[in-house]
C-alpha cells in the first residue's frame, strides 16, 4: 500500500510543478497547438502549448522509480534499499512511453509542418504495430499467459500467434481510441484518473489474493497504475478548461498503450471495454460516422468524434466535458462491480482449494 502512495505522490508533485516550466518552454519555442477550420468554438485554443504528454512521462517513471527505493522501515529505520523491479511492470512502462514515442513523433511532424497533419496513417499505424509486437514478445517471454480471460472460471488459451495478434489490436485500438477523444480540455485527463484508479484496485487485489489471481507482479502493475493516476491529476491541474498546455498525441496514445497494457498483463481483457467505455464510445461514433457516410452519403452525428457533436449542438465544452466524466465514472463503477463480483462467484463457488 504504501508503495501505491509513494508512487502517485511523486509522480503528481513532480507533473504539478514541471508542467508550467514546460508551458514556458513550449510557448518560447513556439510549439503550439493546431485547430481544425470546422471546430470555430475552438479558435482560441490556438497556439496553446502542446506535447504536454512528455511531462506525463517523467511524472509517471519519476513515481514508479520512486515507489522502488526504501528509506525507512519501522523495523531498521533509516536505510537505503531497492525494490526488485517485476517483468510485468516493466512492459507496462515500455507500452507506455512506446506508444508515446509515436504520438511525439506525430506531434512533432505538425509542428514541423505547421498545421494539423502528422505522420501519415501507414507510418503512424506501423509504428503502433511495432510497438504492439515489441510487447508481445516481451510478455510473451516473462511467462504472461497467452490466454484470453472471460471471467476467473473460463479462459482460453491462444497460443504465441493469436495472443500477438490480440496485443496489437488492443494496443493500437486503445491508443487509438483514447487519441480521438482527446479533443477537449481535460476531457482525457480526467476520465484517465478514474480508470486508472480502478487498475490501481484490481491490481492491487490481484496482489492480495494471489490464489485466484496468480498474476507475477501484480503489485507493481499498481505501482504504475498509480504513477498514471498521479501524473493525470497533476497534468490535469494546468489541461482544466481553459487548458494552458496540451497532451498531444505523446499524452493521449501513451495512455491508450499504459491502459491496454494493464488489461492485458491482469488478464482483464473483456473488463478494458468497459473500464475504458468512454473511449469505446467515442471510437464507435467515429465508426459509425465514417460508414454511414461512405455506404449511405448522410452522417449520424453532426461531426465525430462525438464531444464534437455535443458541441455543435450548442452545449458549452465546460458541461460536454463534465458529462463526459460522469459517463466514464459510470462505467468505472460498473467495471469494478463486476471484477469485484466475478471475484465473489469464483470463491464461493468452491474453486478456491
Amino acid at each position: 500500500m504504501i508503495s501505491l502512495l509513494i508512487a502517485a505522490t511523486a509522480s503528481f508533485i513532480l507533473t504539478i510543478f514541471m508542467t508550467p516550466v514546460a508551458i514556458r518552454v513550449l510557448r518560447d519555442r513556439d510549439i503550439g497547438q493546431f485547430i481544425q477550420a470546422e471546430l470555430e468554438g475552438h479558435s482560441h485554443k490556438r497556439g496553446t502549448p502542446t506535447m504536454g504528454g512528455v511531462v506525463m512521462w517523467l511524472g509517471v517513471i519519476a513515481g514508479y522509480l520512486a515507489a522502488h527505493v526504501r528509506l525507512f522501515s519501522f523495523d531498521q529505520g533509516v536505510m537505503l534499499q531497492t525494490i526488485p523491479f517485476a517483468a510485468r511492470g516493466l512492459l507496462a512502462v515500455f507500452a507506455f512511453v512506446g506508444m508515446g514515442a509515436i504520438g511525439f513523433l506525430d506531434d512533432y511532424a505538425k509542428y514541423a509542418r505547421k498545421q494539423n497533419l502528422g505522420l501519415t496513417k501507414r507510418w503512424k499505424f506501423a509504428g503502433q504495430l511495432a510497438v504492439a509486437g515489441l510487447f508481445a514478445w516481451g510478455a510473451i517471454a516473462a511467462g504472461v499467459d497467452p490466454s484470453f480471460t472471460v471471467t476467473n472460471e473460463f479462459s482460453f488459451s491462444l497460443g504465441p500467434v493469436f495472443y500477438t495478434l490480440l496485443v496489437l489490436l488492443m494496443l493500437t485500438g486503445t491508443a487509438n481510441a483514447v487519441n480521438l477523444t482527446d479533443g477537449l480540455d481535460g476531457l482525457v485527463a480526467g476520465s484517465a484518473a478514474l480508470i486508472f484508479g480502478a487498475y490501481v484496485l484490481i491490481a492491487f487485489w490481484q496482489f492480495r489474493n494471489t490464489v485466484v489471481y496468480p498474476v507475477d507482479g501484480a503489485l507493481d502493475l499498481g505501482v504504475f497504475a498509480a504513477a498514471v493516476v498521479g501524473a493525470v491529476a497533476g497534468f490535469l491541474w494546468w489541461n482544466a478548461a481553459p487548458a494552458q498546455i496540451i497532451m498531444g498525441d505523446t499524452g493521449s496514445q501513451a495512455l491508450g498503450g499504459a491502459l491496454a497494457s494493464l488489461a492485458l498483463l491482469t488478464g482483464t481483457h473483456l473488463l478494458l471495454v468497459l473500464l475504458g467505455g468512454l473511449y469505446v464510445m467515442v471510437a464507435v461514433s467515429v465508426i459509425l460516422q465514417v460508414f454511414s457516410f461512405r455506404v449511405f452519403g448522410k452522417r449520424i452525428f453532426r461531426m465525430a468524434p462525438l464531444h464534437h457533436h455535443f458541441e455543435l449542438k450548442g452545449w458549452p465544452e465546460t458541461t460536454v466535458i463534465v458529462r463526459f466524466w460522469i459517463i466514464a465514472g459510470l462505467f468505472v463503477a460498473v467495471g469494478v462491480g463486476l471484477f469485484y463480483a466475478d471475484f465473489l462467484l469464483t470463491t464461493e463457488g468452491g474453486v478456491l482449494p
